[in-house]
């Protein structure tokens, strides 16, 4: 089986950053498989363009545009790619790093999407400062590196104590955020609305209205990444009443307006 080196994937690279020993690079998917592989240290991908498969000797997992996936340095895995053009974003971190930063290494085994919108927006925000990096850029992505890795450990943490509906409840608001109240939410789980209401806070780290909003932008994220896409025609794809409130709620969580991190990461 072979084994990938630090900073080694699978396509053309088309960049490239090393921020003390954490690569982060871009690369252009060739191959329509890889062979099996697995990598020396852990990373995260983040499907830029195009649908690819994931597979490892446990389960496959698609990947559209927007997915985000770690894999821990000792997961054997192969991807096969759907599309005729494929692209993503890569995080690598050296293994000492999460012993450095007291990060648990033991909650990151494996191979997983991380469905976090929260977390979704920190890797926006550090991949829009790897395209526009200047004198701030490597204080900021290693600040929002570890924000990202303790929003997921915590995430992680979250899960192994709640109870089995609300992984439903999770996917309920992943898929139809825009067809929801809290009355619907308790009819399809059996839950009181009370008691998800009190739950939400717990298991989310957010209010239900703002989980929804954190989606919607995670949503978005995706079609900015694609220039056939007008502002206006992402808003109402993304359910915002009109391009004002999109861009007003956008600049909320990602501290820009969309058109701004459009130019930039484009």
């Amino acid at each position: 089986m072979k084994i990938l080196t630090p900073g080694k994937y699978y396509g053309t690279k088309k960049s490239e950053v090393d921020f003390d020993g954490v690569i982060l690079s871009e690369y252009d998917y060739s191959a329509a498989r890889t062979d099996w592989h697995f990598h020396e240290n852990p990373y995260f991908m983040y499907v830029l363009q195009g649908n690819l498969f994931d597979v490892n000797k446990k389960l496959k997992q698609t990947c559209q545009p927007g997915s985000l996936i770690f894999h821990n340095w000792q997961e054997a895995h192969y991807n096969s790619k759907e599309t005729a053009y494929a692209r993503g974003f890569h995080i690598e971190f050296p293994r000492a790093w999460f012993d450095t930063k007291k990060l648990n290494i033991n909650l990151w085994e494996g191979s997983s999407i991380v469905d976090h919108p929260k977390s979704h927006h920190l890797l926006a925000k550090i991949y829009f400062e790897f395209r526009f990096q200047d004198v701030y850029s490597e204080l900021s992505i290693e600040l929002l590196l570890l924000q990202l890795c303790e929003n997921i450990q915590e995430a992680a943490l979250s899960k192994s104590k709640q109870p089995a509906w609300v992984a439903s409840l999770r996917q309920i608001l992943n898929d139809t955020p825009d067809q929801i109240t809290l009355q619907s939410l308790s009819d399809q789980l059996g839950i009181h609305p009370g008691h998800i209401s009190r739950a939400v806070p717990k298991y989310f780290a957010s209010s239900l209205g703002d989980y929804i909003r954190q989606q919607k932008i995670k949503k978005a994220l995706v079609y900015l990444m694609d220039k056939n896409f007008s502002l206006t025609e992402i808003a109402h794809i993304c359910g915002f009443s009109d391009q004002s409130h999109f861009t007003r709620t956008f600049k909320t969580y990602l501290q820009r307006t969309p058109s701004a991190f459009r130019k930039n990461v484009l």
